[in-house]
C-alpha cells in the first residue's frame, strides 16, 4: 500500500490560498498512491472561528477534496471543519472515489487550547477502510490517549491515522507517542502534522510513519513537501501472530 503524506504550511484561514498551495505541491506526486493524507483543520489552520469556516457536506471543502479524490483516482483522508445543525466538529474526512467513505469527529477536545469552548466532541470510534484495510482514525490531541488506540486495535484496525497541528515546543512528544501507538498495538501509524505558523504557535512537522515493530519508515522535518511510504500489511500480521500481545489484554 502508497501513502501520500502531505507536509505543508498553510495561509492562517485562507481556504482559497491554501488549495492552491495544495495543488502546486501535489502536481508533483510522479505515482499513483493508494491514499493521500493531509493534516488537522488542512485547508485553515488550528481556527476556533468555527462559525465562519464550518461546513455541512455540501461545502467547498468537501467538494474539493471529493474532485482531488476523483482525479488522482485515490483515497483522501483530510480534516474538515464540520457543520451538523448548531454543532461544530473538528473532523477527519475520508473520501473515497469522490465519495465521503468516512467521518471521524475529534473525541479529546484540546482544552489548553480552548478547542472545548468552540467545538464539540465526537462519541464515536471510527475504523474506515482504505484498500479494504481496516485503517483507525484520530486526531492530534487523541494522540496522548492510549485507550482509544486499544479500542481501533480491537476493532481490527492495521493502520492508524493521526492528523494534525502539533506545535514545535511539545515535538518530541508528538515523535515518541506515534512511535508508542505503533509499539503498543502492532499497528502502523501514520502522523501527519504541518509547519510553519499562526498566530498562536510553530511548527516543525516531522509527519512521519512507524511501522508495528515501532521502527520509523520516513520522517519530513520544517519541509513543505509530499513524502511517500509503501506499507506491507502483511508485516502488520505476520508481528501479531509471531508475538500475540493482542491476545493477552485483560483490561478491555
Amino acid at each position: 500500500m502508497k501513502v501520500a503524506l502531505v507536509q505543508y504550511s498553510p495561509e492562517w484561514e485562507n481556504v482559497e490560498k491554501n488549495i492552491e498551495k495544495i495543488e502546486s505541491l501535489i502536481s508533483g506526486i510522479n505515482t499513483n498512491p493508494d491514499l493521500i493524507v493531509f493534516p488537522e483543520m488542512t485547508l485553515t489552520g488550528f481556527t476556533m472561528k468555527q462559525k465562519d469556516f464550518g461546513e455541512d457536506i455540501d461545502g467547498s471543502s468537501f467538494k474539493y477534496f471529493m474532485d482531488l479524490s476523483n482525479r488522482f483516482k485515490s483515497d483522501v483522508i483530510c480534516g474538515i471543519i464540520e457543520k451538523e445543525g448548531k454543532n461544530y466538529y473538528n473532523s477527519s474526512i475520508h473520501f473515497s472515489k469522490g465519495l465521503i467513505a468516512a467521518v471521524y469527529r475529534k473525541i479529546h477536545l484540546f482544552s489548553h487550547a480552548k478547542e472545548n469552548n468552540f467545538y464539540s466532541c465526537g462519541k464515536e470510534i471510527v475504523v474506515t477502510k482504505v484498500s479494504e484495510i481496516k485503517t483507525g482514525l484520530s486526531i492530534c490531541y487523541d494522540l496522548r490517549f492510549p485507550e482509544l488506540y486499544r479500542l481501533l486495535r480491537k476493532k481490527g484496525s492495521e493502520i492508524c491515522i493521526d492528523i494534525a497541528n502539533w506545535p514545535v515546543d511539545r515535538i518530541e512528544h508528538w515523535r515518541i507517542l506515534l512511535r508508542a501507538r505503533a509499539i503498543e498495538n502492532q499497528s502502523y501509524v501514520i502522523g501527519v502534522n504541518r509547519t510553519g505558523s499562526d498566530p498562536f504557535y510553530k511548527y516543525n512537522g516531522f509527519s512521519s510513519v512507524y511501522d508495528p515493530m515501532g521502527n520509523l519508515i520516513t520522517e519530513l522535518k520544517d519541509e513543505e513537501k509530499v513524502i511517500i511510504a509503501d506499507l506491507d500489511i502483511d508485516f502488520v500480521r505476520k508481528t501479531r501472530d509471531r508475538f500475540r500481545f493482542g491476545d493477552d489484554i485483560c483490561l478491555i
